[in-house]
């Protein structure tokens, strides 16, 4: 029996939150192309509340019962969460809790973060195309030193403390997932090698010596994946001067959350940056930008990096249940996207076009036609 007949009568459960700012538009643009990309037979969305705006509602970033379905769901999709002066007693944003808990909850431990130029879009980098940046950075999602927030200290308002929380299981879990991605690839664009870049400041801090020491330990089970070093200032250059260079790079926390951004500027922005959280049994995905209140609602927003998490979002349920018509889907999905940047006659403002979100949606759906 083949792998379609064998999965023809499976659907998906996708648990759907649209948050705040620009991301029901983001995330309902997903959907669209989601749902003309795989018909009626494929995927179930069920909507469900968080966010900022929620909490200014009832008190609740996330409300139990969306946290109950996003754990009985196949994937999580989400568009983007937080609100200007949205608040803690302790100055930190309120809509971050949303993916931060579930993060947590979920036990979501890799952060993985595709930097890949498109053709059609002009990223700063001007000497370098489309097919020459493409590489992932993973970003331990659970730990380092985001583990401590709202356990931070503040001592009378004159010394405040915030600790960076590294465990063996956490950094060798990550470092297996992120071994066994570069050997999923092609390789560097540059030399074709598969190559896993360790991004620390080993040189300074205990902790980043630990990263980096396990880390090396789990290579020795990887023979085929070359393990390269490099500290988090350096990188920040390398990225510009070399992006070629790079197939996978993994990093603590905080780290990997700069230089992914870092990377996103060099193929167009954030607009242009998807990401999928991922754990053992659990996955969420959703652009790596945020909410952008200032957008909101003036139909404004960027969707590809929505939908190109979307584009994740399907790859990985394929590859967690063994279903071809989600990779197919997801090949679609990624060509359509790929034909209307490459047009050129319906870009975002953004990426110097002029498209409303809405019109980017449709001319991906007609492509995907």
């Amino acid at each position: 029996m083949s792998q379609e007949k064998a999965h023809g009568e499976r659907r998906y459960r996708i648990a759907t939150i649209d948050g705040d700012g620009i991301g029901p538009e983001v995330c309902q643009s997903t959907v669209a192309v989601l749902r003309e990309a795989c018909g009626s037979s494929l995927l179930d969305f069920e909507m469900h509340e968080g966010g900022a705006g929620r909490y200014t509602r009832t008190g609740e970033v996330l409300p139990r019962s969306t946290e109950d379905a996003c754990r009985a769901a196949d994937a999580i999709l989400h568009g983007a969460a937080g609100l200007p002066g949205v608040t803690y007693a302790d100055g930190t944003e309120v809509g971050n809790d949303l993916h931060l808990m579930l993060r947590s909850r979920l036990d979501l431990y890799a952060n993985v973060r595709p930097i890949k130029l498109y053709p059609g879009v002009n990223g700063p980098l001007k000497n370098w195309s489309p097919g020459q940046i493409d590489y992932v950075i993973v970003r331990e999602n659970t730990e380092g030193l985001y583990a401590s927030r709202g356990a931070g200290v503040n001592l009378r308002g004159e010394v405040v403390t915030d600790s960076l929380v590294m465990t063996r299981k956490g950094v060798e879990r990550v470092a297996r997932f992120s071994f066994a991605l570069s050997r999923q690839r092609r390789g560097a664009r540059r030399d074709g090698k598969h190559r896993l870049t360790v991004c620390d400041k080993a040189n300074i801090l205990r902790s980043y010596a630990f990263f980096r020491a396990v880390t090396t330990e789990v290579a020795g089970d990887f023979p085929d994946v070359e393990l390269d070093y490099a500290y988090a200032d350096a990188i920040t250059v390398h990225m510009l001067r070399k992006p070629d260079f790079y197939d996978v790079i993994v990093a603590e926390n905080m780290f990997g959350d700069i230089i992914s951004d870092l990377g996103a500027g060099t193929i167009g922005g954030l607009g242009m940056a998807p990401s999928g959280e991922l754990g053992d049994r659990h996955g969420l995905f959703q652009g790596a930008h945020g909410s952008a209140p200032d957008i909101a609602g003036q139909d404004a927003a960027n969707p590809f990096a929505t939908i190109l998490s979307g584009v994740m979002m399907l790859q990985w349920l394929a590859q967690t249940h063994g279903d071809d018509r989600l990779h197919k889907a997801a090949d679609r999905v990624e060509s359509a996207v790929t034909r209307v940047l490459e047009a050129g006659a319906w870009l975002p403002r953004d990426i110097g076009g002029t498209a409303r979100c809405s019109e980017v949606t449709q001319a991906v759906c007609r492509a995907l036609k």
